[in-house]
């Protein structure tokens, strides 16, 4: 029987990984569906995806575990940038993912991921990293998927523990309770405003998007335009003793 672990490299996937190590569960590999912004450019957000590549990928191959990075054949932007077929907005751009059913995670994430599940042996055992202190998430779980946090008794704190002590935790954690792509719709202000702060080469990738014609719809979240993110961003700083 193959055992396989679904690994974002969050604290709860990661944790996942480290306790079958230490209580000697069946592993073969862990699997990793990065999504990308668009060709050359990847949807995590960089500290994380720097952790990813140079700490913990190198940390589970020490550890015997082998990674398998998938990627779909879709990116952010060539989903956002196509053209709607039909309805009364055929003929529009796409734009931005609706909040809750985003077009990012399901074409270019959890598409990839059943593809790749199809191809291994039906009784194959999944592991995903849910905690005991997530039950509504518990209950979803399929006949083949196990939590093994839930099986030993570990909460999302204890998850964050481990992987502090492992020396494993990404550096998302400082300036985020969650992981997720940098252009999520979800997004919380203390993370778009670490993207404003410390990437707007990135930053400036969304202005450029939210100034394409012909949208669907013009907002970036339920409520606001990503320019009028930058733009209260904006008068914030204005707002500073030091601004200039």
């Amino acid at each position: 029987m193959r055992a396989v672990a679904s690994c974002s490299f969050g604290k709860d996937s990661v944790a996942t990984v480290l306790l079958a190590k230490r209580h000697g569960e069946p592993l073969d590999e862990a699997v990793y569906c990065e999504v990308m912004f668009d060709a050359d450019v990847s949807g995590e957000v960089p500290e994380h995806r720097d952790f990813i590549y140079r700490t913990a990928i190198p940390a589970f191959e020490r550890m015997g575990v082998p990674v398998r990075v998938l990627r779909s054949d879709r990116t952010y932007v060539g989903l956002f940038t196509g053209r709607v077929t039909r309805g009364p907005k055929k003929g529009m751009i796409r734009s931005f993912p609706m909040c809750g059913k985003c077009y990012a995670q399901r074409d270019c994430k959890v598409r990839p991921l059943r593809q790749y599940h199809r191809t291994l042996p039906a009784d194959t055992l999944n592991y995903v990293g849910i905690a005991k202190d997530e039950p509504k998430r518990l209950e979803r779980l399929k006949d083949n998927q196990i939590s093994l946090l839930a099986k030993y008794g570990c909460t999302e704190q204890d998850a964050k523990e481990l992987c502090e002590d492992a020396g494993l935790l990404s550096p998302v954690y400082a300036f985020s309770d969650r992981g997720g792509c940098w252009f999520c719709p979800n997004a919380k202000r203390r993370e778009l405003r670490h993207l404003y702060d410390h990437h707007p080469e990135l930053w400036n990738r969304m202005l450029a998007l939210q100034a394409i014609p012909g949208k669907t719809t013009e907002k970036f979240n339920r409520t606001e335009r990503f320019i009028d993110i930058d733009a209260e961003f904006r008068a914030e700083d204005e707002k500073m003793p030091n601004a200039a």
